[in-house]
């Protein structure tokens, strides 16, 4: 998924199904911030479509408001976040246990098995 902005804001509407001053809304709440043209036009993103859906999927399926909406979207990316801290720590304590623990060898073991 692409963070590049290239869909206006008619495009991203229809896309998600929603009128313009709907996503004017999200962003006045700060549910999403597209990114702006030099002429100040709102250019979004795969990543601010993909936000979008999911926005909508949350008010008009789960009958979440927007400040739940908001709560969870943000709650979303804490657990990312967490989740890619947990995984880089688990990759440190594996490097170090690799460092500190010696390869195990059975050299005498092997030959005397092939022995019998």
């Amino acid at each position: 998924m692409s963070d590049t902005p290239v869909y206006t804001i008619r495009i991203a509407a229809q896309m998600v199904g929603v009128h313009q001053q709907t996503l004017r809304t999200y962003e006045r709440e700060g549910l999403l911030k597209p990114a702006r043209s030099s002429g100040r036009q709102r250019l979004y993103s795969e990543e601010d479509i993909a936000r979008l859906q999911l926005i909508r999927r949350l008010i008009d399926e789960l009958g979440v408001n927007l400040a739940g909406a908001d709560i969870i979207l943000r709650l979303r990316n804490r657990i990312g976040e967490l989740e890619r801290e947990n995984q880089q720590l688990k990759d440190e304590v594996q490097r170090q246990r690799d460092q500190q623990l010696p390869a195990v060898r059975w050299p005498q073991y092997d030959r005397q098995e092939r022995r019998r």
